[in-house]
């Protein structure tokens, strides 16, 4: 019996078309943690299963947003930025609400050399005294250790600020080499909850180096015009979830064939 699947209604890579195939920002760190899960996604169409969105981090990047762009309106520095001494203030320009909806627009940029179209939707940007663009990423978590950009998650981010870095950059604007995170710890130490929660507000600077991207895209563009599947990541989770499910299954089969 032939194997079959069900493929999602957005268009997957085809060899044979010659327009640009848009990739975004996330695909290109899942073809890094995982090549045959990125196969197996934007050239089969069978990804991975969807997780629910994290509403609440939602709802503070929107009242961030609101918060920035008022100063934004204003020509002014938020009080976080003269907390830590960043010589900036809300970059204003008229694409900034496209570059912010990453579903329908985000900052793109074509590479002719691969054909690859990507894409990627911004938080915010400021600008400093040198006038370059800084990119800021706002994060939300609630925990006691300190919050720092170290292990696997802060290199994950960090890859995410270096993708806006270039794609403003290909797309013509002076970037600085310094992004910034916007996070918000939410206090666990109120006497009780009272219908709202309190957020320390901290800034971490991220210096980003987007040169590997430029050699990433042909990787990702060979990949996806192959006929075979590629290997896995040994450390990727989903595929040896997929190994162990079919495995159990055949054995399974085996097993109640024999009875």
């Amino acid at each position: 019996m032939a194997f079959t699947y069900r493929v999602r209604g957005r268009g997957n890579f085809d060899p044979d078309d010659s327009k640009p195939f848009r990739i975004s920002r996330s695909k290109l760190d899942l073809f890094l943690e995982c090549p045959k899960c990125f196969y197996l996604d934007q050239r089969l169409g069978i990804g991975r299963p969807s997780t629910y969105p994290l509403t609440l981090n939602i709802a503070v990047d929107e009242l961030l947003k609101k918060e920035f762009d008022i100063l934004r309106e204003e020509k002014r520095p938020h009080e976080i930025m003269l907390k830590y001494g960043v010589d900036a203030v809300p970059f204003r320009h008229a694409d900034l609400d496209k570059w912010r909806n990453a579903m329908s627009q985000g900052v793109e940029f074509v590479d002719e050399k691969t054909n690859l179209s990507v894409r990627g939707g911004i938080d915010d940007v400021w600008i400093n005294s040198s006038g370059e663009l800084m990119v800021v990423d706002y994060k939300a978590t609630s925990k006691k250790d300190e919050i720092t950009l170290g292990g696997d998650l802060g290199a994950q981010y960090k890859r995410q600020m270096e993708v806006y870095q270039w794609l403003l950059r290909k797309n013509g604007f002076k970037v600085s080499n310094t992004g910034y995170f916007v996070y918000v710890n939410g206090r666990k130490d109120a006497e009780k909850f009272d219908g709202k929660l309190e957020f320390d507000m901290i800034l971490l600077p991220c210096a980003g180096d987007p040169s590997w991207i430029d050699e990433l895209l042909p990787q990702i563009k060979e990949c996806l015009i192959g006929d075979v599947i590629p290997k896995n990541n040994d450390n990727c989770q989903y595929c040896s979830y997929r190994f162990e499910a079919v495995s159990a299954d055949v054995n399974n089969r085996k097993k109640n064939a024999k009875k």
